[in-house]
């Protein structure tokens, strides 16, 4: 691992006409901040398992034997040491419930590769299996779901910003949840597509869940129309009409999260229904 300057927080709140959305930082997405019920103790995981997403990122499964749970949207603090004692933490939303294994309970985190980050590389190019890093966790109380909620829900994501809202698709057909789902996913080209096979695969069998993508830089063979950035009738279009008052949750780089955020309220989305997370470049 070698040093760096770190990265800067991410932010999460809710939406305000003419303002930012955000008000705290993260790794890939999330401040460091605890609530009353979170655990702000480091503990030592283990990675058991990895996956392979795309050519930039990858799933880690890591071994946390005192784990206490989580409600999906939260995150966890990864901290690697150096030899010569130097630390660096990031956060990194968990992207599903929690599992069972031989050696404890199982979390999964998908990890963007950061050019020039300290810590992102060193996770998918170094990291081995059965090695501890230290984990704290699970951290954040308001850009979560409830499974007992019912209202529909409206995810938007940009890129990796997928990995909060992937873990609230994936909670939702774990408890049984009948609240109606819609995901419209940004990306820059087919290859980019975090949960490719199981976003296909749930996009079918999940009932009740809906998924339109956004392709920015190449489309897909056969796809109707140009690439381009999101924008108005990508979200009237695809999106629950505002008089539902869905639950609305809008995760990716601050640009993306600034624009889909005015666009839902400028729809007429009560801002008291719209939570972001955005994230900034280092990793």
């Amino acid at each position: 691992m070698s040093r760096g300057s770190g990265r800067p927080p991410a932010t999460t709140t809710t939406v305000t006409r003419g303002a930012n959305s955000g008000t705290r930082v993260t790794e890939r997405a999330v401040a460091t901040s605890t609530s009353r019920r979170t655990p702000n103790r480091w503990q030592v995981g283990r990675l058991v398992e990895r996956r392979v997403e795309t050519p930039t990122a990858q799933t880690l499964v890591l071994e946390v034997p005192d784990w206490p749970g989580h409600l999906p949207g939260q995150h966890v603090d990864l901290r690697l040491t150096a030899p010569d004692g130097y630390q660096a933490a990031r956060s990194y939303s968990i992207a599903g419930p929690v599992v069972d294994g031989p050696g404890g309970p199982r979390i999964e985190v998908t990890v963007q590769r950061v050019h020039d980050g300290e810590v992102s590389p060193y996770l998918i190019d170094v990291f081995g299996a059965g090695e501890p890093v230290e984990v704290r966790g699970p951290l954040g109380g308001w850009f979560i779901w409830r499974p007992e909620e019912t209202a529909p829900v409206q995810l938007v994501a940009g890129g990796s910003g997928v990995v909060p809202l992937m873990a609230m698709i994936r909670a939702r057909r774990a408890v049984g949840s009948k609240a109606l789902f819609r995901l419209i996913y940004s990306v820059r080209t087919p290859a980019d597509v975090i949960y490719a096979d199981e976003l296909r695969r749930r996009g079918r069998d999940d009932f009740g869940l809906d998924i339109a993508y956004v392709y920015t830089r190449e489309a897909p063979e056969g796809w109707r129309g140009e690439p381009h950035r999101i924008g108005l009738a990508d979200v009237n279009t695809n999106g629950w009409p505002p008089d539902l008052e869905p639950l609305t949750y809008v995760c990716g780089p601050t640009a993306f999260v600034e624009t889909v955020a005015d666009l839902l309220v400028g729809l007429g989305h009560p801002s008291r229904r719209v939570k972001t997370e955005r994230f900034g470049p280092t990793g």
